[in-house]
């Protein structure tokens, strides 16, 4: 099929390659002339696995171009709006400027019979909202809703292979069309879940809203393990059996962050207010807390650690990113340690794999060194913060003559206690003795 994707962030630049790699002719718009000029040129503007190899085979082939003008889109059947939803300054509401303003754009541009498909995570009511739009301004076409479900790091075999589908549908051709679009995921089995436009638009920010409940609930027993010495790994372990309750998700440590889960909860909190049920949710206020109040604690272990005080001393901070195998530092737990250790007067060496460049942009303040030995080298204290698989197989027997203070604190909880204490080193894990 003819596709447009308005939008080419993180979830529009993979939702495009990812549909043009399907086989369908796809052309992506932004009005960010760089980020079109570096995705027709086949290089992502951030890193995802998988995202370039599809990027650039989709360009090659000539399924995939990009474009700064909304009239290229004219030609398309299916239109994605995926742009982005930040949150609103001095609210916790979602921003929907650029929904609006997409949705604006593309108007004059639909020809009769184009299905309009909003991927955005927006406040429930906004596809309603956006249909009588469309009823009264463009009557040859339709709306459907279709939430997306991307795991960063993950994003292209989420795309290409999802877990679920969701339509949000006024009407059986719109679900033709999507199922069209689809029609591999279809076949291999993906269930497929056609409902009405609020039920679609709350899928994404439940599952949200949930996952950062079983977070927060973890970090909760890993504050309640901390003050009576259980041991919150062995805790998870043992509740995960429990097929009602599963194992993931259940990894206490420095909490979530990104640009998703902190900011789709609290708009999640804000529409239901606006909806006078703020009360239904009023508990993800306190989700919120307590991640928030993990980062804390990583910091006042460390400083704990030093014996009251990190200043003047060198704290090798190891991660920026929210989670590995992202460059993405929006709402970092691991970039916020490290800036409230900074703030503190620690000399703060900050690594990471992927994220130096972004963390640089927003604070220029850190030292910032590729090379985890050189970050490691001379420190008096290492802080985990981003569970990256290189500083997972860190051998502490090899890393031990580095430092010089060998000094651990695991804020994700991965690494093992028993082999690092045995090479000599102080490790301190959250809620564990």
């Amino acid at each position: 099929m003819k596709i447009s994707v308005i939008g080419c962030g993180y979830l529009g630049a993979v939702h495009a390659s990812a549909m043009a790699e399907l086989g369908h002719e796809v052309i992506g718009i932004d009005v960010d002339e760089r980020k079109i000029g570096e995705l027709a040129a086949g290089r992502p503007p951030f890193f995802e696995p998988g995202l370039p190899e599809i990027l650039t085979s989709a360009t090659a082939s000539g399924r995939l171009r990009f474009s700064t003008d909304m009239a290229d889109a004219a030609g398309a059947e299916v239109h994605f709006l995926a742009v982005g939803t930040p949150q609103t300054a001095g609210s916790h509401a979602a921003d929907l400027r650029f929904v609006d303003a997409a949705f604006e754009g593309l108007i004059p541009h639909l020809a009769d019979g184009a299905l309009v498909v909003g991927k955005s995570t927006v406040p429930v009511g906004t596809a309603t909202r956006l249909a009588e739009r469309l009823a009264e301004v463009a009557p040859h076409a339709s709306l459907a809703w279709n939430p997306e479900f991307l795991r960063e790091g993950f994003a292209v075999k989420d795309t290409i292979e999802p877990d679920r589908l969701v339509y949000g549908v006024a009407d059986d051709a719109a679900a033709a069309t999507l199922d069209e679009i689809y029609r591999a995921a279809l076949d291999a089995g993906t269930p497929r879940i056609v409902t009405d436009y609020p039920t679609a638009e709350l899928v994404k920010v439940a599952a949200n809203a949930f996952l950062a409940t079983k977070i927060s609930f973890i970090n909760a027993m890993a504050e309640i393990a901390e003050a009576t010495g259980a041991d919150v790994t062995q805790l998870a372990d043992a509740i995960g059996h429990d097929a009602r309750i599963g194992r993931r998700f259940l990894n206490a440590g420095v909490g979530f962050g990104g640009g998703c889960l902190p900011k789709d909860i609290r708009a999640f909190s804000a529409r239901a207010e606006e909806l006078g049920r703020g009360d239904s949710v009023a508990f993800l206020k306190e989700v919120d807390s307590i991640n928030l109040r993990r980062r804390q604690r990583v910091v006042d272990l460390a400083v704990e650690a030093l014996g009251g005080s990190v200043n003047e001393r060198r704290v090798a901070v190891l991660g920026v990113t929210f989670k590995p195998d992202s460059d993405d530092v929006r709402d970092s737990p691991a970039l916020d340690v490290a800036v409230q250790l900074k703030g503190l007067g620690a000399e703060v060496v900050a690594t990471d794999p992927e994220g130096l460049e972004n963390a640089r942009l927003r604070h220029p303040q850190l030292a910032y060194e590729a090379s985890t030995t050189e970050a490691l080298r001379d420190a008096d204290l290492v802080v985990l913060v981003t569970e990256w698989s290189e500083y997972r197989g860190l051998d502490p027997a090899e890393v031990r003559d580095l430092v010089s203070n060998p000094t651990v604190i695991d804020g994700r909880n991965v690494l093992d206690p028993v082999s690092w204490r045995a090479a000599g080193w102080t490790y301190r894990g959250l809620g564990r003795p």
